[in-house]
């Protein structure tokens, strides 16, 4: 179904019990339910449409989210994972990564997104599941470079790039319109080459939080 322009996907990863997945129509209630939980943990730092929160982000929302993501995915464009915690046998959605504006050829790099439920943050699920996403990106997903563009107050983010490794490189001024305004961001990135002596970024991050 979908063809050679999207190698990597669909796919599942897992490490522990953290698990990302494709998005399914049945996500709707749990993604709704950890959206509207989360509006002052996330509201400050996505750049949403106009709207209340809560009809932004009900589960009729999410039918034209879920459109919208299966769509930039069987285009290549995209490879947006449900971020799921595995809890006595069940999945509990806890948040997304996502790798967005893909290109290809001599580029071959993404720009990658995340969010999490303030209720299991500072558990390493975000981290977890970014260096699984950019693993994943850089074995079959055939990419070289993920960046990752984040607004300088936002230290809970920041944090997530910093604890495995990611370089900051660059300041965009103005970079994109959010909460009302147009934001400055900071730029942070990896290239495969990076970590590929280490044997990933996630071995990389068992490392790190081991030697904790």
């Amino acid at each position: 179904m979908l063809g050679a322009t999207t190698p990597g996907w669909p796919a599942v990863l897992t490490e522990g019990a953290v698990l990302l997945r494709p998005y399914k129509r049945s996500d709707a209630r749990a993604w709704s339910e950890v959206r509207i939980a989360n509006q002052a943990w996330l509201a400050p730092w996505e750049s949403a449409p106009p709207g209340p929160w809560a009809e932004m982000n009900s589960p009729r929302a999410f039918g034209y989210v879920y459109r919208d993501m299966k769509r930039a995915a069987r285009n290549g464009d995209s490879m947006p994972f449900a971020v799921c915690l595995l809890e006595n046998g069940r999945e509990r959605l806890v948040g997304h990564v996502n790798l967005g504006n893909i290109v290809r050829r001599a580029f071959a790099s993404a720009y990658a997104g995340y969010w999490v439920d303030h209720r299991v943050a500072g558990r390493g699920v975000i981290p977890t599941s970014l260096a699984l996403a950019v693993d994943h990106a850089f074995g079959p997903g055939g990419l070289h470079r993920i960046e990752v563009n984040i607004r300088p107050e936002n230290g809970p983010s920041r944090r997530v790039v910093e604890k495995l490794g990611f370089r900051e490189e660059a300041y965009h001024q103005r970079y994109m319109h959010i909460d009302g305004g147009w934001r400055d961001h900071l730029g942070y990135a990896m290239t495969s080459e990076e970590i590929a002596g280490e044997g990933g970024l996630l071995a990389r991050w068992r490392r790190a939080r081991t030697a904790k």
